[in-house]
């Protein structure tokens, strides 16, 4: 017989016992169903906390006091608190000193004030940067109109200021706003340029960003927080290029260590962090609930795949007549054998794509709430379809050989 014979008769089969075939699709689907819900739903997240954390640039890496990503522990916390502040003349030193690195900045930040103009006022959401002219690449926010700070503002302690997208669009709607006074905080600063958009899917404000020299920012609010803290200064440095990334952060490091004076048994008072090892982060967070996922899903489908074997062996029962006239017809050992293993896989394939398809609605159903990007992980989905294959082919097996091994003659006196 042909393969497509086989075919034809395996579908016969299962549409004649429709209830039947029905009952194993449910399981086949909820265990599929479920894998690749979870899976996509992750993925959405990750894509889009991977785009958004990626705000260094590839060859960019920061240093700063405080740990990035991961819950750490109260004890940690205030271990971290005891360090001392990351400060500008680190980053001077980082600059002269390192030699595999072409961009060093430094950066101070504030939260929670607002930019007027006239009559017009911004919320009180917007974010200050004191930086330095390395702000913009190091960052990958770049300025679409007017220019950057220069070293020669922060040097002198001019009140200017690049301004965010929606900070312009709110101040300036019909207006060029470079060289334009507005007030930030109730003091004046001359705009000398504005970000390009930069819209975040997970509610970060980028566009509503405000950058000033960083001289300007310790005079107008003080080297110190409210609290009485000294403020902590993100250093941001950019290899020469991305092959050269992890020499650089050993170098940096090692300066590090010589600047704030720790001895060789002494760990780290500072932390080192790049785009990747945020991800990582984030990938090690969603670690379980991903094995979570699987281990159901895997525990849904060998229930389903016990019902395929269940379900094949009655087939076997009731269609032993079936099988003893074919053999007597001719019909050899690998023809029935062949026949009744295509009727549980295609029987577990048909519940694998539908529990695909489920599944991918089901975990992006997170989009219609976020507005975060739909994504289709087709590793997911193909691997789902492997798996279901498997499945279909190892419970089928028992069923197929018993089929395969009938003797003709009884089959044919089965009643």
């Amino acid at each position: 017989m042909h393969f497509f014979d086989i075919l034809k008769m395996a579908l016969t089969s299962l549409r004649s016992n429709k209830l039947r075939s029905l009952l194993t699709l449910v399981g086949i689907v909820a265990g599929v169903a479920s894998i690749i819900a979870v899976m996509t739903g992750i993925s959405v997240v990750q894509n889009t906390i991977e785009r958004e954390l990626s705000v260094l640039g590839a060859a960019t890496f920061q240093v700063q006091k405080w740990a990035v990503g991961g819950a750490i522990s109260e004890e940690e916390r205030r271990k971290i608190q005891k360090r001392p502040p990351t400060t500008v003349a680190n980053a001077n030193a980082i600059r002269e000193k390192v030699t595999r690195v072409d961009l060093v900045g430094a950066e101070l930040w504030d939260f929670g004030h607002q930019a007027k103009f006239r009559k017009t006022s911004t919320n009180k959401n917007l974010t200050i940067c004191g930086g330095t002219p390395e702000y913009p690449p190091n960052n990958t926010h770049y300025i679409y109109m007017g220019r950057n700070i220069s070293h020669e503002d922060i040097k002198v302690g001019r009140r200017v200021a690049v301004i965010g997208y929606q900070i312009a669009q709110d101040l300036f709607p019909f207006t060029d706003p470079v060289n334009r006074t507005i007030k930030i905080d109730g003091r004046k600063f001359r705009v000398i340029g504005v970000f390009e958009e930069k819209k975040s899917a997970l509610g970060g404000n980028y566009d509503n960003y405000i950058l000033m020299p960083i001289s300007t920012f310790q005079r107008v609010y003080g080297v110190k927080q409210p609290n009485g803290r000294e403020r902590s200064v993100n250093i941001t440095v950019r290899a020469i290029s991305q092959d050269m990334l992890a020499d650089a952060i050993e170098e940096t490091r090692a300066v590090m260590r010589q600047e704030r004076g720790l001895k060789p048994n002494q760990e780290d008072d500072f932390t080192i962090f790049t785009n990747d090892s945020q991800i990582k982060s984030f990938n090690q967070a969603t670690a379980g609930v991903k094995a979570g996922a699987f281990v159901i899903g895997i525990i849904a489908l060998v229930v389903a795949g016990i019902g395929i074997m269940n379900i094949m062996l009655v087939s076997v029962t009731e269609r032993t007549k079936e099988i003893g006239i074919r053999k007597s017809l001719g019909a050899r050992r690998k023809n029935i054998l062949a026949q009744f293993l295509l009727e549980a896989i295609i029987l577990s394939n048909i519940g694998g794509i539908l529990g695909v398809l489920v599944g991918f609605g089901l975990g992006n159903a997170v989009t219609i709430f976020t507005g975060f990007p739909v994504t289709v992980p087709l590793e997911w989905a193909v691997g789902g379809l492997v798996f279901c294959t498997t499945i279909g082919l190892i419970f089928g097996m028992w069923p197929a050989i018993l089929a395969s091994r009938l003797d003709p003659i009884e089959a044919l006196r089965f009643e």
